[in-house]
């Protein structure tokens, strides 16, 4: 079985079609400076991305497939056939969708988490409520994760990073727990390793520029919405 990746920062490297960055070739990059930086293990989606940075870096992945069905609203890794080509394409740990709610052509999910560890790799469940992650850990998954909190439909009105529901998991289940999603500032990192989370997962803060561009950009906008009268005094010696 797979060895978990020790405490820290885990990056995600995902880019989707229609973003400047997508592409296995740029993922893999984006991943190499993610463990120069300290990342402890990277996650991401595809079978081409898993497989370029496999090549790339060392360090664990965390790998998931992302598919729409048209008769379910889970898309993590939803099917075995997902779940066979992460694996095939090098992945330590196989994230998947572990929600209550219905899976396309009702797949079982225990059937899945046979089937990941059967070749040996671990299996982090992305959750949305507690519930949902204590039944993760009692079809014997290894990790759970805050993942799909504000994805469900009963959490869409919550305020990210979920803290409420990343404090109800580390006291309700024994495996080690990931926070996910929202995290944007290194005071939230600290406040989620407060809480007790095993790692922390960062995704857009680091990997879309984008989206790092449109915070700045949005700084300036709401300076010059406030028309403030004085400028800003530099320091000539800066």
């Amino acid at each position: 079985m797979t060895t978990l990746f020790p405490p820290g920062i885990i990056v995600s490297c995902q880019a989707l079609k229609d973003e400047p960055l997508y592409g296995d070739s740029v993922m893999a990059k984006m991943a190499l400076a993610a463990v120069q930086g300290g990342g402890v293990a990277i996650r991401a989606n595809s079978p081409e991305d898993i497989t370029t940075i496999r090549a790339a870096v060392d360090v664990p992945i965390i790998g998931l497939y992302k598919v729409a069905y048209s008769d379910s609203p889970v898309y993590i890794t939803p099917t075995p056939s997902e779940v066979t080509a992460v694996v095939a394409a090098g992945a330590d740990i196989v994230a998947l969708d572990a929600t209550h709610r219905p899976r396309p052509d009702l797949h079982s999910i225990q059937a899945l988490i046979d089937l990941i560890h059967d070749h040996g790799r671990l299996v982090l469940a992305d959750v949305s409520t507690a519930d949902e992650g204590v039944d993760a850990e009692r079809l014997g998954c290894d990790l759970v994760s805050t993942t799909l909190s504000g994805y469900t439909d009963g959490t869409r009105h919550r305020r990210l990073p979920d803290l409420i529901l990343l404090a109800s998991l580390i006291e309700s289940v024994s495996v080690p727990v990931l926070a996910e999603g929202g995290i944007s500032f290194p005071e939230q990192v600290y406040e989620c390793f407060e809480l007790g989370a095993y790692g922390v997962v960062i995704g857009s803060a680091i990997t879309r520029p984008q989206i790092i561009t449109r915070r700045f950009v949005d700084a300036y906008r709401s300076w010059r919405i406030r028309k403030i009268s004085r400028p800003v005094q530099l320091d000539p010696r800066n």
